[in-house]
């Protein structure tokens, strides 16, 4: 069934490639996803799709009944923002929005759950109902929250939730799915460290230095990955930025230096353990100094957790569409992390990738200026909804 799928979509491959093409030049940030949303709700009304606008201020639902008898309901996703990053593809369809591009893959993941719209609004030969989930702002900006505080699953009741993103560094028609963390919470840390300051030329011996102070500091929060994470376990911890004094005035020793950086981990014991042991060195090595420290460790997504049962029917689901040998059962986690999780807290589910990229893995990078999406993964993704619809709502009543 899903190769008929494939054939029958790739016929659609023009139109969809140009929805694509067009929602990647005209990108938007999560939030301010007007005109997306605007269009995604226009295709889903001219395919027979019931339209719910609004959703967590700019989601939209579409939601398809089918015509076998059955109560199981299932919640497809698709994200739909852009990052702000300048494009430097140089294609025709290039960012129009300076500053602004598809540089995750956003655009394609919006068509090709458009495309399983129109699909399974044709094909409506399944037993119960599909809510095709259209979320803004999955970069950080809180789409996912925003959804779930308008109360997404108590309006459209899911019984299983599925997420699907694209990965350009695997070669274009394989999946892979894993149980359990496929990627991780993603903290942030500020710590501002605050001394007397001082003259670094003649009275440095009468400063509390805090500049010593950050220095021990970042290297011991690599401690904390080598000796107080179990080896069986990992985590990651980065300092993005640090600032503080003038190189206008470089013998001025500094009174105040604020430091900060992401901490990625797996399970909630790992993402406490990290969150304590940076408040203990920071307040710790201040003391020691003679100086204090401001510790703020802001919780950001937690880690997406595919469920055992879901990941079976997602695996099953890639595996009717490009056999079993393309589907990989077990890729290593990523410390990427993706507000998905967010929905995989309150339902049952499991988020799939959908590979993209050049055989050899030359494609471009995610998050990077050259990036862009595979029009030809579009059927493949079509295909791929379609099948797991089919795996969960295929039985009448079951």
């Amino acid at each position: 069934m899903s190769r008929n799928i494939i054939e029958a979509v790739r016929a659609w491959q023009p139109e969809l490639a140009a929805i694509r093409q067009d929602i990647h030049a005209h990108p938007e940030l999560g939030m301010e996803e007007v005109r997306t949303s605007a269009l995604v709700a226009r295709h889903l009304r001219e395919w027979g799709v019931e339209v719910t606008e609004g959703v967590g201020q700019l989601g939209v639902v579409g939601t398809i009944r089918g015509t076998k008898p059955g109560q199981r309901v299932i919640g497809l996703r698709a994200d739909m923002d852009a990052l702000p990053i300048p494009e430097q593809t140089g294609l025709p369809y290039a960012s129009k929005n300076p500053g602004v591009m598809h540089a995750c893959g956003h655009d394609g993941h919006t068509t090709m759950l458009l495309g399983a719209a129109r699909w399974l609004s044709e094909n409506r030969d399944f037993a119960g109902t599909v809510h095709l989930i259209f979320q803004p702002a999955e970069e950080g900006r809180g789409g996912a929250r925003a959804m779930l505080a308008d109360g997404l699953f108590e309006r459209f009741p899911c019984d299983a939730i599925y997420g699907l993103h694209n990965a350009p560094r695997r070669p274009a028609g394989h999946f892979a799915i894993r149980p359990g963390p496929t990627m991780a919470a993603a903290d942030r840390f500020v710590v501002i460290f605050r001394g007397t300051g001082g003259h670094g030329g003649s009275t440095p011996h009468l400063a509390t230095d805090i500049t010593i102070v950050q220095a021990h500091f970042v290297l011991a929060l690599q401690t904390i990955i080598g000796r107080n994470v179990a080896a069986k376990d990992a985590a990651v911890l980065s300092v993005g930025a640090i600032s503080a004094g003038s190189h206008v005035g470089p013998n001025v020793m500094p009174a105040e230096l604020t430091i900060s950086g992401t901490a990625r981990s797996y399970t909630p014991a790992v993402r406490d353990l990290l969150e304590r042991r940076i408040a203990e060195l920071a307040h710790g090595l201040a003391a020691a100094h003679g100086c204090t420290a401001e510790v703020e460790y802001r919780r950001g997504v937690p880690a997406t957790v595919n469920h055992p049962e879901q990941t079976k029917v997602a695996y099953a689901a890639a595996a009717a569409v490009v056999g079993e040998a393309a589907v990989d059962p077990n890729p290593d986690p990523s410390t990427g992390a993706e507000d998905f999780a967010l929905m995989l807290e309150q339902r049952p589910g499991a988020f799939m990738s959908i590979g993209g990229g050049a055989p050899d893995g030359s494609s471009p990078a995610l998050h990077t200026p050259l990036f862009d999406f595979n029009d030809a993964t579009i059927p493949l993704g079509v295909a791929y909804w379609a099948s797991l619809v089919a795996q969960e709502l295929g039985n009448p009543e079951g």
